[in-house]
């Protein structure tokens, strides 16, 4: 039986919580599958996921700093509104794609608008959030040469080529 280990593709079923046991995600009956090693998924599931089998069922709780990063008051910002010509109406949780200084393109949620500035947030919408997963592994199998090079899992569940 293969064990989860770097270069084996993984399909797993989840549900994804926070501390008051939201429900932020899941699989809905369709497995993820990654390639395991190779940060298709957050580097602390990732972890807790090494040496898992097929039927394994566990609970893996990640702290921000191993998932989506600490909250940083930092990327909170205020944008001039005329940097958002052409769009007419900006609402709170609209999300657009900015351009960092050295070029990076990320993704801001804005937090509120007025007519003369928007206040926008560039943190992660899961950023300082401790995150809880409830996981079964569905499928362990090694992975082809085209699926390391390309550095994903392929077929269902996985990128389509």
């Amino acid at each position: 039986m293969t064990i989860i280990a770097n270069d084996t593709i993984v399909k797993f079923n989840y549900t994804l919580t926070n501390t008051q046991g939201e429900v932020l995600d899941q699989s809905r009956g369709e497995p993820l599958a990654y390639l395991h090693g190779h940060h298709n998924i957050i580097p602390g599931l990732e972890k807790q996921m090494a040496g898992k089998k097929v039927g394994d069922k566990f609970t893996a709780t990640v702290a921000p700093k191993d998932a989506y990063g600490e909250y940083l008051a930092e990327a909170v910002q205020e944008v001039p509104r005329a940097n958002f010509q052409g769009v007419d109406k900006i609402e709170a949780g609209m999300q657009f794609q900015s351009q960092t200084d050295d070029g990076q393109v990320m993704l801001v949620t804005v937090k509120e608008a007025n007519d003369e500035v928007v206040i926008v947030d560039g943190n992660h919408p899961l950023a300082g959030v401790e995150l809880t997963f409830e996981v079964e592994i569905i499928e362990v199998r090694e992975a082809t040469a085209d699926e390391i090079a390309h550095g994903h899992a392929h077929g269902a569940g996985g990128h389509q080529h």
